[in-house]
């Protein structure tokens, strides 16, 4: 199997390589010319986190929490797809700008550009590491290699073939890995239950397994909210859905490929957690051995090669392996795109189109090389995600909508919006609050937005009350 497995590697890396004859220009690369039809459109959306977060993070998740678990992935994810079709796909298209940086310079000017460019990079560090990790834990047990090891390999594989293919490789290898993951789970998910009696697992569960609202206190109210918003809200001012929807061949496209993805992401994220339920007659001691270690979210992996065959552990690994590469390729070339567009480009003045093209690939190895050391330091996929998406809830999400949909929102506001959140959320992380501390750093930046807009600070140096675009 592991050779099968190498073979489905190698292919996935060659089709990301083969996409490089259709880079020509940085907007080939960063928005792959804005060409994607949308069953592209659709697959690269599902794809965002249909991979390590959903396959291993939420699958464990769930069988040591229960469906109240995973409010934030699956259904918070879900969330967020819906509500950039029906918000945020229109008129962020419409402004035809390359990069989630350049919506903050023609909104509120360059100085606030410049500091969410920042925030939204930091907002990615976690996730790319998150992708690495994954992969290191599947080929440490598939093909013998140490954690450390596999996490260097993911490093080297994903940056190589996405400084060579840019958005054009990210979207067909995503395309490609959206079948074959989810038709890998469906089949071992056949198989599974073809030897385990679903009802009698129904009826073993623990009372209150199923239980999808929180109890009635405060504590769990707000921490019931703020599981929704994490990636419900905070992943809809993030690159990579911007940069997904930007990459549609037309707005209608965009709009239609978000709805889908949403319909997809919500059913077929369940996949893992019905697999997940029958853990405790099948690997009866898994979760005792490997609570508290990272190989704990290898629990789904376990199950598909303990009890399927051949032929559907090949597809389902192969494409897991490669599916979390695409996931990574993604996470990659998004703050890639953003430090070469927005605080690189700058600095330098003048750059050429070519030259833009090459200092983004260039920062795609910058980002690589600092997602790799945060990879080494932590090893909770689902938690890595988790942070990723808080920075830009706490920091990016207020001014983003605000900037759509409220004309009084100014730089001021939108500075204090996102200094509010950032120190307010991290402190409240430091004090280790009952309530999630993104709630609270939500919270503040609402209040920065609100009080900001009425303060007239000179901290724009250009183009605040650029409406017309919008």
């Amino acid at each position: 199997m592991v050779a099968f497995v190498l073979v489905y590697l190698a292919v996935t890396i060659i089709i990301g390589l083969w996409t490089v004859r259709w880079v020509r220009k940085s907007e080939d690369y960063l928005l792959a010319g804005r060409k994607l039809p949308l069953i592209i459109v659709v697959a690269t959306l599902f794809a965002t986190w249909y991979g390590s977060e959903t396959i291993l993070g939420a699958s464990t998740e769930f069988i040591q929490g229960g469906l109240i678990a995973v409010v934030r992935d699956p259904f918070g994810a879900a969330l967020c797809l819906f509500l950039v079709g029906l918000f945020f796909a229109r008129p962020v298209y419409r402004m035809k700008l390359l990069t989630l940086g350049d919506f903050y310079r023609v909104r509120y000017g360059s100085r606030i550009e410049l500091f969410a460019s920042v925030c939204i990079i930091l907002s990615y560090l976690a996730w790319i590491a998150a992708q690495f990790v994954a992969f290191g834990i599947i080929s440490s047990a598939l093909i013998g290699t140490s954690l450390t090891e596999g996490i260097l390999l993911a490093t080297a594989i994903v940056t190589l073939y996405t400084f060579v293919g840019g958005m054009w490789a990210v979207s067909i290898t995503d395309f490609v890995q959206s079948i074959l993951i989810v038709l890998g789970l469906i089949l071992a998910s056949f198989q599974i239950f073809g030897i385990v009696d679903f009802n009698a697992l129904l009826a073993n569960t623990p009372e209150g397994f199923f239980r999808f609202l929180p109890d009635a206190d405060f504590t769990s109210v707000g921490n019931y909210f703020a599981a929704w918003i994490t990636i419900g809200l905070g992943s809809i001012s993030t690159q990579v859905i911007f940069q997904r929807v930007m990459s549609a061949k037309s707005e209608k496209v965009a709009v239609r490929g978000a709805y889908i993805a949403g319909f997809m992401y919500l059913t077929l994220g369940l996949i893992p957690l019905i697999l997940a339920l029958s853990t405790p007659i099948l690997l009866p001691d898994f979760k005792a051995a490997h609570t508290g270690t990272p190989y704990m979210q290898m629990l789904i992996p376990n199950l598909v090669e303990g009890f399927t065959s051949p032929l559907v552990q090949v597809l389902f690994f192969g494409a897991l392996l490669s599916a979390i590469l695409s996931t990574a390729s993604s996470a990659l070339l998004a703050p890639a795109s953003i430090l070469s567009e927005n605080i690189l480009k700058p600095i330098k003045g003048s750059v050429t189109d070519k030259g833009l093209l090459w200092l983004t690939r260039y920062a795609v190895i910058a980002i690589a090389l600092i997602a790799l050391a945060l990879a080494l330091h932590r090893g909770d996929i689902y938690n890595l995600v988790g942070l990723a998406a808080s920075v830009g809830l706490t920091t990016l999400f207020v001014p983003f909508a605000a900037g759509l949909y409220w004309k009084k929102a100014n730089a001021t506001a939108a500075f204090a919006s996102m200094i509010a959140g950032l120190i307010v959320w991290a402190t409240a992380s430091l004090l280790a609050t009952e309530i999630n501390p993104v709630l609270f750093g939500f919270v503040a930046s609402i209040v920065g937005l609100w009080l900001g807009a009425f303060i007239k600070l000179p901290i724009t140096s250009a183009t605040t009350n650029n409406r017309k675009s919008l």
